[in-house]
């Protein structure tokens, strides 16, 4: 497999792909996905837009995870700060990225994938701080929460509920940069 820095315009020609893979990952109905598909194509243009993706041999998308700047107007961003005191707005929503998405394919689960595409997209994010959001679950048997424990995500907020879905979710945070030290394994980056 090959980890690759995608431009917007990347993203945009395999959002079908994109797409499938993030239904795959959350498990969503096929009737959220086109709305998310809107969503998604929107995000490419926002400041501060960073996005990888691993690609098969065959140039099957096997995951993919994108993120900007967070800022005030942003859907995500204006959920998050309504929950948090003005002292937590100040510190996790100043010079902020945002991990907004960041999913593989579940055959593709478990070789390390998911922990190169994030060490890949922390190392290309502006920004003192990163907050994410991903569902509550057992943190010993969910692979998403060991891999944000592994890479020192702490709690921000938990058991948030986002308008719009049932679930309940956890905004998880830490500071930027990322220690220096090479993806397990991972050949380097090339481009898009």
């Amino acid at each position: 497999m090959r980890l690759v820095a995608w431009q917007p315009d990347d993203l945009l020609r395999r959002l079908d792909d994109v797409v499938t893979v993030y239904g795959e990952a959350m498990g969503y109905r096929k009737e959220l996905l086109q709305t998310r598909r809107g969503y998604i194509g929107s995000h490419v243009r926002r400041p501060g837009f960073r996005a990888v993706a691993t690609l098969t041999a065959e140039g099957r998308l096997a995951g993919f995870g994108y993120g900007y700047t967070s800022a005030a107007g942003q859907w995500w961003h204006d959920q998050v700060r309504s929950a948090l005191d003005e002292p937590s707005r100040g510190y996790w929503l100043t010079s902020c990225f945002e991990v907004v998405e960041l999913h593989v394919r579940p055959v593709a689960q478990g070789h390390g994938v998911g922990a190169r595409q994030l060490r890949a997209l922390l190392a290309m994010a502006d920004g003192k701080r990163v907050l994410l959001s991903t569902p509550e679950a057992d943190e010993l048997q969910s692979r998403a929460w060991r891999l944000y424990r592994r890479f020192g995500f702490t709690d921000v907020l938990r058991n948030f509920m986002f308008p719009g879905d049932e679930r309940a979710f956890a905004i998880l945070g830490r500071e930027l940069p990322l220690a220096e030290r090479p993806a397990e394994g991972a050949p380097g980056m090339v481009g898009g």
